[in-house]
């Protein structure tokens, strides 16, 4: 992944940060993709939930995709894991996607290791965004 500051919001932060004790303490998922969400939260610049711009993914944020290797875009929601549904594109924050995504902003290119290497994607659209809502607490 490109090392880029993210944005993420407190709401978020904290929650997430409950999310990681919470499946640490139940053993509930592979530890990597804790550590992954973990060193994301790290490194990311936060900021309350009124001030986040307009175009950062946060969480329940709809985002379109484009995969610059292959040209074709895909529109995903990103969210908590008990909301994932892939039939309906709602990605879980712990999938690797979701993590790669979380914070990243409109023209944004983020490299995240795939089996066959790397995958290349492009943030063309934050289509809906809960804070640019103005729902704080989603």
């Amino acid at each position: 992944m490109l090392n880029r500051q993210i944005v993420i919001t407190d709401f978020d932060r904290r929650r997430l940060a409950a999310l990681i004790a919470e499946r640490n303490d139940h053993g509930l998922a592979e530890r990597h993709y804790l550590e992954d969400l973990e060193r994301e939260l790290d490194r990311a610049w936060r900021v309350d939930p009124s001030d986040v711009p307009p175009d950062v993914i946060t969480m329940n944020s709809t985002v379109q995709l484009r995969d610059l290797d292959s040209g074709d875009t895909e529109t995903f929601t990103l969210v908590f894991p008990e909301d994932a549904d892939v039939m309906q594109q709602r990605i879980s924050v712990l999938a690797p996607i979701g993590t790669a995504i979380l914070g990243y902003r409109t023209g944004d290119v983020i490299l995240w290791p795939v089996p066959q290497g790397r995958a290349r994607l492009r943030v063309e659209e934050v289509l809906y965004q809960p804070e640019r809502a103005g729902a704080f607490s989603d």
